[in-house]
């Protein structure tokens, strides 16, 4: 066995590494995999099913010496400074063509000085994004690869073969040019962000506003993924309610201290949305609300300052019941909206040349934010393939019409009672700023123009125009020189 080559190798095995290498095993690849923890490797070998074959080294030295050639490897090491280090550590053992790719949550501007270094190195580089966790990197990922054409087709074969399967269909796709793998897994992972604190803002009115027991949270939220909102992050939401504490007689949710933890990656889909630019404020508020979580010493200063309690919602259950449920459909459809038009505008801005139709079928089984919408957004840009906003679908604006009304009862209901339900509320003014024809914005001109003479254009007549605001009549029109 040790002389045997192998098909692919893996750097860093951590549990989505590991498993990922025993996914690749169980569909009849020869894998082989490097970790300095000789534990981990052990690990490795004893947990590979019997007839598979499954290697752990621990130099990587080992590891380059038994890949058939070209070789193909990934990394899933910590963003960062550990993929340059392992980088490094590489070339000298690897000769030209090999593929290198990094299959964890590297910034996409990190991986695009990535691709460039190392193809002067005579080496293909890719970023892969992978979404599923632990268990989706042993039975079925969803994985998003992108950059270098050539490198994919080589390992195309086996990311076809562990991915999740939908319809018979692997949920894999080449998405696009330079680092469009991590620049999709990004943005996925921004609305992640904000499908999560969307629920959270639900669970937080019907735990503490109507009262709700953690048993009846569960079953509103089961109820909840058995319509046409069923999801993943909807069937692990109804299943959280139901664990128990083994610390406790509690529930473990209750027991969680809440202080929400964060990877970067939403803080950079935020950053790169503006840097577009582009509007995701659902997405945006999902990332500022971890980070006022974060504050607990000062939140809880505050509250003893302000009081200012959180009033009980003294309406028919089953009305706001049902409201929420519009609500949090309408919000999850604008959250998706705001990351797809992202992408469809990083595709041409930054030459991408995403797919947006083949990200939606992507996103459908294995990752973290598949739901049966996502059949809905496909048919969508199937019927047309140009289309910016998911908003300006009209089988979707029929759907939102008729969940608006609950989402600004909810809205204000909420807020009028002390609850902070900041991503609906982003979800409303998003919806109702991008569907009028004329903003405020015509006062934000002329203020900039007084203060600091950056100009403006007319609704009555072309070019671009100057006012001496301090002085009566003294508009200069830039554009005819005067």
């Amino acid at each position: 066995m040790a002389d045997a080559l192998y098909d692919f190798g893996m750097i860093g095995l951590g549990v989505m590494g590991s498993n990922l290498l025993l996914n690749m095993a169980d569909h009849g690849f020869k894998v082989i995999g490097y970790d300095k923890n000789p534990d981990k490797t052990g690990t490795l070998e004893s947990s590979a099913k019997k007839g598979t074959i499954v290697k752990g080294v621990n130099t990587l030295a080992q590891m380059i010496s038994q890949l058939q050639k070209p070789r193909k490897l990934m990394m899933l090491v910590p963003a960062g400074n550990p993929v340059d280090s392992v980088i490094a550590e590489l070339i000298p053992l690897l000769e030209e063509g090999d593929i290198i790719i990094d299959g964890g949550n590297s910034h996409y501007i990190d991986t695009l000085k990535r691709i460039t270094f190392l193809k002067e190195k005579k080496l293909h580089f890719m970023g892969i994004g992978i979404s599923g966790g632990e268990q989706g990197a042993r039975v079925g990922p969803s994985i998003m690869p992108g950059g270098d054409i050539e490198a994919y087709k080589q390992v195309e074969p086996i990311l076809k073969a562990v991915a999740a399967k939908v319809n018979e269909q692997p949920c894999v796709a080449y998405l696009g040019n330079d680092a469009a793998g991590h620049y999709v897994k990004m943005v996925h992972n921004g609305i992640e962000y904000a499908i999560m604190q969307l629920i959270s803002e639900c669970y937080d009115v019907l735990h503490n506003g109507l009262g709700l027991t953690n048993d009846e949270l569960h079953t509103i939220f089961a109820d909840w993924n058995s319509g046409e909102m069923k999801s993943f992050l909807l069937e692990i939401t109804a299943e959280i309610f139901l664990k128990k504490d083994d610390k406790s007689e509690n529930r473990l949710v209750d027991m969680i201290l809440d202080k929400a933890g964060a990877k970067g990656t939403g803080k950079w889909t935020s950053e790169a949305a503006l840097d577009l630019p582009e509007p995701i404020p659902t997405i945006d508020m999902a990332v500022m609300m971890r980070n006022i979580s974060a504050l607990k010493e000062e939140r809880i200063n505050a509250n003893n300052l302000y009081n200012p309690g959180l009033k009980k919602i003294n309406i028919s259950k089953e009305d706001l019941i049902q409201q929420l449920h519009d609500a949090l459909l309408f919000a999850t459809v604008a959250s998706y909206a705001q990351g797809l038009s992202m992408l469809a505008k990083a595709s041409v801005l930054l030459k991408m040349q995403i797919p947006l139709p083949e990200v939606i079928r992507v996103w459908t089984g294995g990752c973290i934010i598949r739901s049966s919408l996502l059949n809905m957004f496909g048919k969508a840009y199937e019927k047309n393939p140009q289309l910016q906003n998911l908003l300006l679908d009209e089988k979707i604006a029929g759907l939102l019409k008729s969940k608006l009304e609950s989402l600004q009862k909810v809205v204000t209901i909420a807020l009028l009672h002390n609850y902070p339900v900041s991503a609906l509320s982003a979800s409303l003014n998003y919806f109702n700023a991008y569907c009028r024809e004329k903003l405020p914005t015509n006062l934000i001109q002329a203020q900039r123009d007084y203060f600091g003479s950056h100009t403006y254009e007319r609704v009555d007549a072309a070019g671009i125009f100057h006012t001496d605001w301090e002085q009566d009549d003294k508009t200069v029109d830039h554009s005819s020189g005067h």
